[in-house]
């Protein structure tokens, strides 16, 4: 379903999202509307329902980009934080794309904003302890079942009011994979280095609980954007050190960003706390303008428009180092160092692992 948010616009940054909650599925469930109804199991059901077949969709099209057959799918990293189901839907994925029974499987669960990176530093692990393999991460989340109702007057509903602007439903899926290298493939990226730090005390300023009614948001966004103004230089200079080691220098306006765009307040603080110049975020601001905040798959998303706009314009590809950024719940700070495939050396037999990506909704 196609949704355009009218209110509050000039807040979230989002002109459009993409839900799974339509009138049909109102009609079906009319307790979704009444914030008193005890309808989370129903609410689940519909999140079980739907999100596999989302997930094999984004997946396919990454594999189909890939260029090897699905049974060539050694590992498979699923991330969510909307779904609760034992076979966790990666199973459920795993047979719709036709992967080997012998696929090994993990799961992360309630990452939320950091679920991709999350996922992607888990996949780069076991592809440079597994020689040969071939990781395919996927990430989905659907917080717009969980979360719909009619609004009500309280304090907490004028929070939930703007997470409903904010966040849209959305799967992605990457590729991931370490030498031996296949001359099908094409990487894009390599993945030089991954780090997570964690601000202490800050665990309450974003969460989600579930409630009987569905989900419950609390979120300080003043106060999380100040976290991340103070704590992000800090994190970024410790994650730089790979980037100097084998020759990157320069300012933070040298690089391309892939940033996970919580929100124009998050970004707008993010970019104040660099210098970085306006047009540096242009690939998140343009995803949460046109999907919104869709948790954890929304940064493979702005990885994707990023691809995108390198393709399409030279300027954009003359940062050949970069950093991917996820943002979450703890407060949670994830960093992965990039480098364009084009700027490597024609050796590929000592490259670290790559990223194979196509997103699909």
């Amino acid at each position: 379903m196609h949704v355009h948010v009218h209110v509050p616009g000039e807040m979230t940054g989002v002109k459009k999202r993409y839900v799974q909650v339509d009138e049909d599925l109102l009609r079906e469930h009319p307790e979704f509307l009444d914030p008193g109804a005890a309808s989370l199991p129903s609410r689940l059901a519909v999140v079980a329902a739907a999100m596999p077949g989302l997930v094999a969709a984004a997946a396919a099209k990454a594999i189909a980009e890939w260029g090897r057959p699905a049974t060539d799918i050694t590992h498979l990293v699923f991330s969510t934080s909307t779904s609760v189901q034992v076979p966790a839907v990666d199973l459920r994925v795993a047979s719709l794309l036709g992967l080997p029974p012998t696929v090994r499987r993990t799961t992360l669960c309630s990452h939320a904003c950091t679920g991709s990176s999350g996922a992607l530093r888990v996949a780069k692990d076991v592809a440079e302890t597994s020689r040969g393999a071939r990781v395919l991460v996927a990430c989905a989340d659907m917080l717009s079942v969980l979360g719909v109702h009619a609004p009500h007057d309280d304090d907490d509903d004028a929070v939930g009011i703007v997470a409903h602007a904010l966040f849209g439903d959305g799967a992605g899926a990457v590729l991931v994979g370490a030498d031996p290298w296949d001359p099908r493939e094409r990487p894009i990226f390599q993945m030089l280095a991954a780090s997570q730090a964690t601000v202490p005390g800050t665990d309450h300023v974003v969460a989600l609980e579930l409630a009987s009614a569905g989900v419950a948001y609390r979120i300080e966004a003043g106060e999380l954007a100040a976290l991340v103004g103070a704590n992000v230089e800090r994190c970024l200079s410790d994650a730089m050190a790979p980037l100097a080691a084998v020759g990157c220098v320069g300012a933070w306006n040298d690089l391309f960003w892939v940033l996970h765009p919580g929100g124009p307040i998050i970004m707008d603080s993010f970019a104040a706390a660099l210098g970085l110049q306006p047009g540096k975020l242009a690939a998140s601001r343009r995803v949460l303008s046109e999907y919104g905040n869709m948790m954890g798959p929304t940064l493979i998303f702005v990885l994707d428009e990023v691809i995108r706009r390198r393709r399409q314009n030279h300027q954009d590809r003359s940062c050949g180092w970069g950093f991917m950024v996820g943002l979450g719940p703890g407060f949670t700070i994830e960093v992965m160092a990039l480098r364009a495939c084009g700027d490597i050396d024609n050796d590929k037999s000592t490259l670290p692992p790559t990223p194979r990506l196509k997103s699909s909704l």
